[in-house]
């Protein structure tokens, strides 16, 4: 049986806005069909809404596992107590874990998130995403600040992977951040084979106090590794570069390239970003892409600060969304990362937000085949925005999100 449904507003994502459009959608929420209604009697057989029709969220960056640190970090304290806390804090029981990580998902679903790319570092929430109420890809994360550790990091995070790739869930194993591995696991990442690589997700200068690390070798992070972690960084020496362009070398090439937060990203870092895609394109790799994830409502709780999103849209670069984990946001919320950019950059067309909220980051996880965007055949999930400012097609402060399939 067929649902037609209807709105003020719908935007594909693949084509231009419908006022007053519809869409058509089968039992099992696959699009048939779309157009504009051409006049009030076609509405007699429509559920039709006043609001915003758009393709269900994608949510690229998450922490599950820390569903449970839910109100325990003091937020504006800076990254070197954030980390501090998280490591102090992060342990807990498995049956803990995995009931937060349920609550979370819920509270994904209500949100409007129909797929989400998920940090793990355990297996603890396998079994919730075998039931695969939302799609979910996998990012096995790896840690390793010291060289001798990258051996043991690498067989763990094999394990983990295989785990989650029995299940029939897409993993990845990824880099935590350029400041927490080594040149070594860096490597060992490298050796991985494109198909078992699959696509590399990474923390990325979300505080100032990174570049500061690879800049001087001193700061927050320094004394988190030597201090709360007592690591011995005697091996340690700074690039007198930012985090990014030190880094960027050691990453592997020929798979999607995921950079998360961003906040303090350059104009600079931006330039050797697109110069290594050219330089992939040259040697005849189209799969080397990136995406820019940004989190602000987690940059503001953790360092007060955003990310330069008008240098990102001057650049014209791939953005797209995250919640980032509840130990540094209120929520988990696509919506509401869409409200914060908008507040504190006023004038970016909804047509845009969605794009990244939706098909960006459906493309980014590598399922826009199915999500992120209407398309006849596609079963994205279909969202209802509503109050909104009908006249400017924009969102409002008070806007909400109701998901109709």
């Amino acid at each position: 049986m067929v649902r037609k449904i209807g709105a003020s507003l719908v935007f594909p994502l693949s084509g231009p806005v419908i006022r007053n459009g519809f869409l058509d959608v089968d039992e099992r929420g696959f699009i048939t069909s779309m157009g504009r209604l051409t006049g009030a009697g076609e509405r007699k057989d429509i559920d039709f809404f006043e609001g915003m029709l758009v393709p269900g969220f994608v949510n690229v960056h998450g922490h599950l596992e820390l569903s449970h640190l839910k109100g325990k970090v003091e937020r504006g304290k800076g990254m070197g107590h954030f980390i501090g806390e998280i490591n102090r804090l992060r342990a807990a029981g498995t049956e803990e874990i995995v009931r937060s990580a349920g609550e979370a998902e819920e509270e994904m679903l209500r949100q409007g998130i129909v797929a989400a790319g998920d940090i793990v570092n355990t297996s603890d929430t396998l079994a919730l995403k075998k039931e695969r109420r939302l799609e979910w890809v996998s990012f096995v994360e790896i840690f390793g600040f010291h060289p001798s550790r990258a051996g043991r990091a690498i067989n763990e995070a094999l394990r983990i992977r295989q785990l989650f790739q029995e299940a029939g869930l897409a993993a990845s194993i990824v880099p935590h951040s350029p400041y927490s591995v080594s040149r070594e696991l860096f490597s060992e990442i490298r050796k991985l084979n494109r198909g078992e690589c699959g696509m590399i997700s990474m923390h990325n200068q979300e505080s100032n106090a990174e570049n500061q690390l690879f800049d001087t070798g001193d700061g927050p992070i320094m004394d988190h590794i030597t201090g709360n972690l007592g690591i011995d960084a005697s091996h340690w020496s700074p690039s007198g570069k930012s985090s990014l362009e030190t880094v960027l070398p050691l990453l592997p090439g020929g798979v999607p390239l995921l950079l998360v937060h961003n906040v303090y990203t350059t104009e600079n870092d931006i330039r050797l970003l697109k110069l290594r895609l050219l330089k992939q394109m040259a040697s005849g790799d189209r799969n080397q892409q990136v995406w820019l994830v940004l989190c602000p409502n987690s940059n503001l709780w953790i360092g007060k600060s955003l990310p330069p999103v008008d240098l990102f849209r001057k650049e014209k670069m791939k953005l797209c969304i995250g919640t980032d984990s509840l130990a540094s946001n209120d929520g988990l919320s696509v919506l509401s990362e869409l409200k914060t950019i908008l507040h504190h950059f006023p004038g970016i067309p909804a047509e845009e937000l969605f794009t990244w909220a939706s098909w960006e980051g459906a493309s980014a996880l590598g399922i826009n085949h199915l999500y992120g965007s209407f398309d006849i055949g596609k079963k994205p999930g279909i969202l209802l925005i509503s109050p909104i400012d009908r006249e400017k097609g924009q969102l409002l402060p008070e806007s909400r999100v109701q998901r109709l399939i």
